[in-house]
């Protein structure tokens, strides 16, 4: 009588990965030691956020050439050799970093992937921040104590007259990536930079028209969530400047192997996590959810509703159309907008901004004033030349 084969034990192929991954590293480190001698040490911090007790931020420690600003003639080489450099990172482990924020200073020291974390409960509140000022960010001074490397961080605290924060989806919400077309997807990471990416039509102007301060109450915080790796930050937080999209803090993911388990983290389980202590962060401010219907979000958003009974006043659906997109995913999504629905959330299935910026202007979110602002944007972005086409100097037929 034959044997059956035997399962693979997970943990040993997870060791067998993880062997692999620190000889990779420790060839890239020699291969760096002999050709990069020229690459400087950086803190590259990530905006935080936080309250006026309790701080949390984030960030990175690499030896690497700075990527730089991106141009609008930049050539499809110059895009894909600043992608290698944002992938193809020289991380330092077991380097100290300080942090200094009002009259705290503290110390960590960066993992195995150049990554250091600050969670800061203050000894003295940050000073408040007026209405009429509309102040949310606070610097955060970083230094390597051992050299004379040094960075300055920027943590996010929502006015105490904040009538709601916003929680968006990245890919395929604010940006156009494909993130459903693998190929697609691929094309825009690798090839487009900043200024050749395209964000949705009247993304910025919407977001502006929530984020704005009214009745003489500060400005209401913005988050984005994203699957994305870390090593895009760079990339994402350009594109939102240049198309004058809010800032916030931009909650992205770790490429490298978790030690708990042989796959990555799945995308939901990573936004939620990012999702979670947004919320708990803020326990009494309620917020509106924007996402898009091509992969998991109206799933992550339900669960969020089911978790925060009374903290979510909407759900903004952008819907898109996938590859593949049987009537059963139509189903099930119409299937959630109505357990929500039942739970007094309103989960909107939208085309569109323009038709999101009229639900909530007409729920008081918005100034009703800034829907021409959102169409006219819309239409602009609608009707403007894709990367090709401008490279060419050319209109869309």
């Amino acid at each position: 009588m034959s044997e059956e084969p035997k399962t693979p034990d997970p943990s040993l192929l997870l060791d067998l990965m993880t062997r692999v991954e620190r000889r990779f590293d420790a060839v890239k480190e020699r291969l760096a030691d002999r050709f990069d001698r020229d690459d400087r040490v950086q803190i590259l911090p990530y905006r935080g956020y936080g309250t006026r007790e309790r701080l949390w931020l984030q960030g990175r420690v690499l030896e690497d050439e700075p990527v730089g600003t991106a141009g609008k003639k930049d050539s499809v080489w110059r895009n894909l050799g600043n992608t290698w450099k944002r992938f193809e990172t020289d991380e330092l482990p077991g380097i100290r970093v300080e942090a200094r924020v009002g009259g705290w200073t503290g110390e960590m020291v960066t993992d195995e992937e150049g990554y250091f974390r600050f969670d800061v409960n203050l000894p003295e509140p940050l000073a408040a921040s007026l209405p009429e000022d509309g102040r949310l960010w606070h610097e955060v001074e970083l230094e390597l104590p051992e050299s004379p490397v040094r960075a300055c961080g920027e943590v996010l605290v929502p006015p105490a007259g904040a009538r709601f924060g916003v929680i968006s989806d990245i890919d395929d919400t604010v940006v156009e990536t494909g993130v459903t077309r693998r190929l697609a997807m691929a094309r825009t990471v690798l090839l487009r930079n900043a200024h050749t990416r395209l964000p949705f039509a009247g993304v910025a102007a919407f977001y502006a028209a929530l984020h704005e301060a009214r009745e003489s109450r500060g400005p209401n915080p913005l988050f984005f969530v994203s699957a994305s790796p870390w090593n895009l930050y760079d990339l994402l937080a350009e594109f939102m400047g240049l198309h004058g999209i809010p800032r916030g803090p931009i909650l992205l993911r770790d490429l490298g192997l978790d030690r708990r388990r042989l796959l990555k983290v799945p995308t939901a389980e990573h936004k939620l996590g990012c999702i979670r202590p947004i919320l708990e962060t803020y326990p009494e401010l309620p917020f509106i959810l924007i996402g898009d219907s091509g992969e998991q979000d109206p799933e992550i958003y339900r669960e969020v509703v089911r978790e925060h009974p009374g903290r979510i006043l909407a759900v903004y659906i952008r819907a898109i159309r996938a590859r593949g997109d049987s009537p059963e995913r139509a189903a099930r999504v119409e299937a959630l907008a109505g357990e929500m629905r039942r739970e007094g959330v309103p989960m909107l299935l939208v085309p569109d901004t323009e038709a999101a910026a009229v639900h909530a202007a007409e729920h008081g979110w918005i100034d009703p004033g800034r829907l021409p602002g959102v169409r006219e944007e819309k239409v602009k972005d609608e009707i403007a030349p894709s990367p090709t086409e401008a490279a060419l100097e050319i209109g869309p037929a």
